[in-house]
């Protein structure tokens, strides 16, 4: 059965993505929802957890469920849902808890997404990997169905966003004539493109800005004898500068921005664990190093990875393990 068929018999529609929200996973997820709403569906965005301030402005984010805060309100949704999308992830265990409600759920599952190597939870799946962002794909999807003159302000700010966001501002690899003939279409369609790169980029608070360069000054390193960078930051040290969510957001890059340096690592306390971030060129495939170190995964040149060590531990075995990867 197709996904045209599946949503003519859909009363009810929940849209899920990843935890830890990014603009694409928000900017993909409000887009699907402004269309399907616009279709006549009774339609829900679900998020495991907070998304950061930046990402607050994009119209519908007001109404999104996050299952930190509302879990019996998001238990309800996926329980009555016929019909749940899963965007900007390609594993279950990318949700958290809302996991497990969406694989115990009777509901027909289609998944939307731009990541290496599903897992097979989906009756329905739009896996290209070649995509720039999931964002893209919605704007395909919308496509698919001929309905491109029913893309708002609301829809064609949330695909821009998405694009903009994993796309590195339209300069990684990944980006193709294809991308840009969307955004040119999302202009043409009035699409006030400045607006959202001020709203996302332009909305530093001087903590921030501070961490940003404490980082920058006490924290990047280079390693010896391989091109990679790495700023690795504390827990106490998030605390100094008043962290917020979002305040780390793109500091990989600016290691991965050296002359010479063709892998960067950003590694992060938190609660009860430590994130890193992974940013690479060429050849430097960062999605099978954390796959293979780290229960991470995603891009060849952009992925993200987990421990449960302590930072301290996490920090050295990193440093190890980058050097026996790259030999």
């Amino acid at each position: 059965m197709n996904i045209e068929e599946i949503l003519k018999k859909s009363k009810k529609i929940v849209i899920t993505t990843h935890q830890s929200p990014d603009g694409d996973a928000i900017g993909s997820s409000l887009a699907l929802f402004g269309y399907l709403v616009k279709k006549g569906f009774d339609v829900s965005v679900v998020v495991p957890d907070s998304f950061p301030k930046f990402l607050k402005w994009m119209e519908g984010a007001e109404n999104v469920h996050v299952y930190d805060y509302e879990e019996n309100v998001v238990k309800g949704l996926i329980s009555e849902a016929d019909l749940i999308f899963s965007l900007d992830y390609n594993d279950l265990t990318r949700v958290g808890g809302v996991g497990h409600l969406i694989e115990k759920s009777t509901a027909y599952k289609a998944m939307i997404d731009h990541h290496l190597h599903p897992a097979d939870f989906a009756d329905w799946m739009c896996s290209d990997t070649s995509s720039c962002s999931t964002a893209q794909l919605i704007y395909n999807f919308i496509e698919d169905f001929n309905d491109l003159d029913l893309i708002d302000d609301q829809i064609a700010e949330g695909i821009y966003c998405g694009i903009m966001t994993d796309s590195g501002s339209f300069r990684f690899p990944s980006v193709q004539a294809k991308t840009h003939l969307i955004a040119a279409d999302l202009i043409n369609r009035g699409l006030n493109h400045s607006r959202i790169h001020e709203l996302v980029h332009d909305v530093n608070t001087l903590p921030k800005l501070h961490l940003l360069g404490f980082a920058l000054n006490e924290k990047l390193r280079v390693l010896p004898n391989v091109p990679v960078a790495v700023i690795a930051i504390n827990g106490e040290e998030l605390s100094r500068f008043n962290y917020k969510k979002g305040d780390t957001e793109g500091l990989v890059n600016y290691a991965l921005s050296l002359e010479g340096v063709e892998m960067a690592a950003f590694i992060k306390e938190d609660d009860n664990k430590v994130k890193m971030s992974f940013r690479s060129k060429g050849d430097i495939a960062v999605n099978e190093f954390s796959s293979q170190n780290f229960s991470g995964g995603g891009h060849k040149n952009a992925a993200g990875g987990v421990s449960f060590a302590s930072f301290e531990e996490t920090v050295k075995l990193f440093e190890s393990k980058i050097v026996e990867f790259l030999k």
